[in-house]
């Protein structure tokens, strides 16, 4: 595994966004950038919900499938700065929303997480009818989607390529646990507030499910995920799910190249997701630490991309250089 804790980007920083909250916050909060030209087409499930895909298909060789952090969307700033850098260098893009991030409700109970890769797959098979390739890149909890897709999936297409993952939780409780620290209480408050809201347009759907009114007493992921995540998704509790979706699981089974871009100040991981002695011991895996970057933020000097994008597009180049 190359390890590349040098990172190009330590020289690309802006000084200001040496700060990990500023660099973050600005991202996601402050930094604009224009939805791309999309079709938009909802795809039915077998098992009666829907996925909502928008599309470019500017080139019918390649495309990127981009799959977005927890409580995002297909039109998030961070999607569609990397959609245009790859929209302008002759790719096509798929950029997916997990059940219910749409913004039309799904019709299930079932919602998203870490380890969602049997939609992805579907989002993968409906892109591949229009494409001949495609190449995954996901951002944070999208980003675990992308390895552990690699990392499971049996019998993956030979003309699924390659996958970047950034700022991704590698172990998903070590990522809870950094939430509830300091300053970085101020971001777990506004997962929960989204969620929060959801979880009630679900008490309504289905009123005898669950016990809806402990909505009210969350305050941190271990609520959230004790209490929702895991009973509605199948796991036997917080423990269970943090362990069973997250990445660690999966790395050592990745054959496909991938580059795992998590920087050092990121304020929503912890020890767990820096996972040097696991990548090491596969070939596949490209393993870069930036020592700044912030959350699925990496801003640039004089430049509206982000070096995340920039980033993924030179790793497809090293690896496919006809491209």
């Amino acid at each position: 595994m190359p390890f590349i804790q040098d990172s190009a980007y330590n020289d690309f920083v802006p000084f200001v966004h040496k700060n990990n909250h500023v660099s973050t916050i600005y991202a996601g909060k402050f930094k604009k950038f224009p939805v791309p030209v999309y079709k938009r087409e909802k795809i039915e499930l077998a098992d009666g919900d829907f996925l909502a895909v928008d599309y470019n298909v500017k080139n019918t060789d390649k495309a990127i499938i981009l799959c977005h952090g927890l409580e995002g969307n297909s039109q998030r700033t961070y999607i569609n700065s990397c959609a245009d850098y790859f929209l302008q260098r002759n790719f096509s893009v798929f950029a997916w929303n997990n059940r219910s991030c749409s913004g039309e409700m799904n019709r299930l109970p079932r919602l998203y997480h870490h380890a969602t890769i049997d939609d992805l797959d579907t989002v993968i098979h409906f892109a591949l009818k229009k494409v001949k390739e495609v190449y995954l890149i996901g951002y944070s909890m999208g980003g675990a989607q992308v390895l552990n897709y690699f990392g499971r999936m049996d019998n993956i297409s030979e003309n699924i390529k390659a996958g970047v993952a950034v700022s991704v939780p590698i172990e998903v409780k070590s990522s809870a646990e950094s939430l509830k620290k300091g300053f970085n209480k101020v971001y777990m408050k506004n997962f929960t507030i989204d969620l929060s809201r959801k979880l009630k347009v679900k008490a309504q759907q289905f009123p005898e499910l669950l016990d809806w009114a402990r909505i009210d007493d969350i305050k941190s992921f271990d609520d959230l995920d004790n209490n929702f995540t895991a009973p509605l998704h199948g796991f036997i509790d917080k423990e269970d799910y943090y362990y069973s979706v997250s990445p660690a699981r999966s790395i050592n089974s990745i054959a496909k190249p991938v580059l795992i871009i998590n920087a050092l100040d990121d304020p929503f991981l912890g020890d767990g997701c820096y996972p040097i002695a696991l990548a090491e011991d596969n070939p596949f895996i490209h393993l870069e630490t930036p020592k700044y970057g912030g959350h699925c933020a990496y801003p640039m000097k004089n430049s509206p991309y982000s070096y995340a994008e920039v980033r993924s597009y030179t790793f497809i180049q090293s690896l496919f250089p006809a491209h």
